[in-house]
């Protein structure tokens, strides 16, 4: 990336060129960001299932269950 003082020399197509590539690089790691953040949104789900399935087999209330993973009781039931 260039410093504050080199995009300030720019002139006519090389400043709309950088940024324009700006705006992308921006725009590419926003998309990326996104991904990280459902990935981790994703994994805690499948955590809290994996936990619900194991207490459903031990045995524990549906409702309990429920309460304490923050799953519907229909998603529980269905595991």
């Amino acid at each position: 990336m260039l410093d504050v003082t080199n995009v300030e020399s720019l002139t006519g197509i090389d400043k709309i060129k950088y940024e324009r590539d700006l705006k992308h690089y921006r725009d590419y790691m926003s998309c990326v960001d996104y991904a990280r953040e459902e990935g981790k949104d994703e994994g805690k789900a499948e955590e809290q299932r994996r936990i619900a399935k194991s207490f459903k087999s031990d045995g524990i209330p549906i409702a309990v269950i429920a309460k304490n993973t923050g799953l519907s009781e229909e998603e529980i039931e269905k595991l």
